[in-house]
């Protein structure tokens, strides 16, 4: 076993200011934590003094690795890794699917206002209704919306806040009847 050689205070301290006085395990400082300098290369497997094999650690990281070279993952950290890779690629997977879904739904919530636009030769729908025209979409589908839009607009053609009732009365007898 190798002779441990102490390591100077100010050592210690170029190793604290090089790592900006921060655990390179786990982020934690001062005042909430006590560091300490860590061997990378434990000295019991030869590793010695040099800045390059010194790292700042806090105490519970330094002594819960002890003398355990870096190199030497135990299963059950190599075996976590994987899962947390895994687990971080069904996330990203989910959250592309859920934006193609959000985005199909906003395409089908501006077609339906569209034929409510076309209708009324408007620039634009208020924001609160195209809230409701996406509401609906998310309960009943586009098909039912842009058919319960068409109705609305033949039925009550020349008041817009009317054809608009008119529609989410459709749409809300429709919900009813699938529940």
């Amino acid at each position: 076993m190798a002779a441990r050689k102490a390591i100077s205070k100010k050592a210690r301290f170029e190793i604290f200011k090089r790592d900006g006085f921060t655990c390179q395990y786990c982020g934690a400082h001062p005042p909430k934590a006590i560091l300490h300098v860590d061997h990378i290369v434990p000295v019991a497997e030869g590793g010695g003094n040099e800045d390059t094999n010194l790292v700042t650690s806090c105490d519970h990281c330094n002594l819960g690795k002890g003398a355990v070279s870096l190199a030497a993952v135990p299963q059950s950290l190599s075996d976590r890794a994987a899962q947390v890779q895994e687990r971080e690629a069904q996330l990203k997977g989910y959250s592309q699917a859920m934006a193609a879904v959000r985005d199909r739904i906003e395409r089908d919530s501006w077609e339906v206002a569209e034929i409510f636009t076309d209708h009324f030769r408007k620039d634009g729908i208020r924001r609160d209704w195209l809230a409701s025209i996406t509401n609906f979409i998310e309960k009943i589908g586009d098909h039912e919306c842009i058919r319960a839009m068409e109705r609305a607009v033949a039925k009550r053609p020349y008041s817009e806040d009317q054809a608009f009732r008119y529609f989410c009365g459709i749409c809300w007898n429709i919900v009813r009847e699938g529940e």
